[in-house]
């Protein structure tokens, strides 16, 4: 059993029976009472994230968890099915415990986490950055790259990521798939 003081992000842990991801932490110590960790985790089960303050030194459970290749099949009306790159197994894995779901193509290989005890799949989790060609785009207006501006793109996926205006449709770029940010234009 860990402590409060063990938390980072991306760490899985079990409270009343559900397994949750930590998104993000922060210890607090106010001037007056005793220190906390102020937390955002997310429900592996059905993919909602909730605020929860530990008190400092208090004892959470740590769930083990594997990561193993699968690359993403098609979706259907029971979730996202995917292969597993070496034996082949098939699971499916419902839309809301996978983070921007539309930026994901079919033939991409993601990170799918596992209980390892339960041997369930909790989530999964798309590469840092993801190459996507623009299908549509607003030409630009000449003159006006003084500033960082951006506009709206949809992505061969059908999301809307934010470009800069010199971008135009049918070129590739690359986009950040954590934070949907344009990172750069692919020659």
């Amino acid at each position: 059993m860990a402590t409060t003081s063990d938390i980072k992000n991306g760490m899985c842990i079990e409270m009343n029976s559900k397994t949750f991801s930590v998104v993000e932490f922060q210890h607090v110590k106010p001037g007056k009472g005793p220190a906390f960790v102020r937390t955002k985790i997310k429900n592996l089960e059905n993919g909602r994230t909730i605020d929860k303050t530990f008190s400092s030194g208090e004892k959470i459970e740590i769930v083990r968890v594997e990561r193993r290749p699968y690359q993403y099949l098609y979706e259907d009306d029971l979730g996202c099915n995917f292969m597993h790159t070496e034996n082949f197994e098939q699971i499916t894995i419902d839309k809301n415990l996978i983070t921007n779901v539309d930026l994901m193509k079919e033939g991409q290989v993601v990170e799918v986490m596992f209980h390892t005890e339960k041997d369930i799949a909790l989530s999964a989790e798309l590469p840092q950055y993801i190459e996507m060609e623009i299908t549509y785009t607003e030409p630009g207006i000449k003159g006006d790259t003084s500033t960082n501006s951006l506009k709206p793109a949809t992505v061969e996926t059908g999301a809307i990521v934010k470009v800069p205006l010199f971008v135009k449709t049918g070129e590739h770029i690359r986009v950040n798939s954590q934070t949907r940010d344009y990172y750069e234009r692919i020659k």
